[in-house]
Parts: C-alpha cells; sequence; structure tokens
C-alpha cells in the first residue's frame, strides 16, 4: 500500500498554495524524485474556474517545470482557444510532479504519494469544472478502468465538492490520431456548455 501524504490542514488563499508549492518541491516521497530536474507543480491563475488535468510531466515540462510546453501543450492551448480559454485564464496539473523514466505510465505506488497534492490543489482552487486529458488522468481520478471512449462525452462528478468532470482525449494522442480531433472537439464544446449551464443556474462558485 502506498503511503499518502501526511493530513494537513488546508491554508486559504495564496497562503495555501506557497506552502503546497514549497512541499511539492522538496517531495522525495516516491523514487521518481531522483531523475527529476524539477518538479512540475502547475501553472495558471489560481481563482481559475476551469482545471485542466494531465497525466505526468515529460522531458520539456521536466526541464522548464511547467505542463504540457512542448508540441502537446501547444495543441492543448489551441483546444482551449477554441472554447475562449487563454492558457492564462485556467489552471494547469498533473496527476504527478514528476516525469516517470521514458515517459512511461505512473505506477499506482507513485500515484498513491502524490495524489493527495492534486487533491490539495483542488481544495485551494475549488473549480467550477474540471477538464481531464487522456486515459490516464481520467482513469485516476475516477477510480475506474473504463476505457476513455466510453468516459467522454457524459458528465461526472469529482470528490467531496463533486465538482463537475468532463473527459477528453490527451493532446499527444490526437497529435497521433488525428482524426480523433473531431471527437475532443465535441467535448470541449460539451464541457463549455456544462459550465455555461452551471454558471447561468448559480452552481458555479
Amino acid at each position: 500500500t502506498p503511503a499518502m501524504a501526511p493530513p494537513v490542514a488546508p491554508l486559504a488563499g495564496e497562503d495555501g498554495w506557497d506552502r503546497l508549492r514549497t512541499e511539492v518541491a522538496g517531495c522525495t516521497r516516491c523514487g521518481l524524485a531522483a531523475g527529476r530536474t524539477q518538479t512540475v507543480f502547475g501553472v495558471g491563475d489560481t481563482q481559475a474556474k476551469w482545471l485542466v488535468i494531465g497525466e505526468a510531466p515529460g522531458e520539456q515540462e521536466d526541464l522548464r517545470g511547467e505542463p504540457f510546453v512542448g508540441a502537446a501543450g501547444q495543441l492543448l492551448d489551441k483546444m482551449l482557444l477554441a472554447i475562449d480559454l487563454p492558457r492564462a485564464s485556467v489552471f494547469i496539473a498533473n496527476i504527478l510532479k514528476c516525469r516517470p523514466p521514458g515517459n512511461r505510465d505512473p505506477r499506482p505506488d507513485e500515484v498513491g504519494c502524490c495524489l493527495p497534492y492534486l487533491t490539495r490543489q483542488i481544495a485551494l482552487l475549488r473549480p467550477t469544472i474540471i477538464l481531464c486529458v487522456g486515459r490516464i488522468a481520467a482513469q485516476t481520478l475516477l477510480a475506474t478502468d473504463t476505457p476513455i471512449g466510453r468516459l467522454r462525452g457524459q458528465l461526472h462528478r469529482y470528490g467531496p465538492l463533486q465538482t463537475p468532470l468532463v473527459v477528453t482525449y490527451h493532446p499527444s494522442y490526437l497529435l497521433r490520431s488525428p482524426g480523433e480531433k473531431r471527437k475532443a472537439w465535441e467535448d470541449l464544446k460539451f464541457a463549455r456548455r456544462t459550465f455555461e449551464e452551471l454558471t447561468a443556474t448559480g452552481s458555479a462558485r
């Protein structure tokens, strides 16, 4: 059983973010710490209403300390802009804060060590909606092994606040399988429509 991060009383506002950033930067809870250039905490507006969650940092992300900065990141930026979301207006994070060797899939023990950090990020951000990109991020947050094709196109709920969550394909997959971009566009429109409905009904914070 992977060790879980010790419970920490949440701090509100930027104090909470600063403390969490410091904890993540010094984390040695799993073996990935030994091979990283730096941790990849996440980036964006800490008061954003949209939270985008991916899988794990890749080589470019490890070097720059920022998620989604390579070719997949450029595509993600275009995807977000297509629904009127400049990159700076959202918060982007990953399930893992360190790069797995060779960009392999995260192992369960690594996820177990790192997921509490993401949980605390969500608690601090309190997003109106989560956009989950990729199979691993979606299956991890929804605690399921259901294929991503069956997770798409429906509204899920995550965590104690039952935050609305929408699933789409990872930009890296779309670069390899451009024929699936139409499905991703449908997902993005669904997410945007859901967000607008939440805002209109007062369900958004």
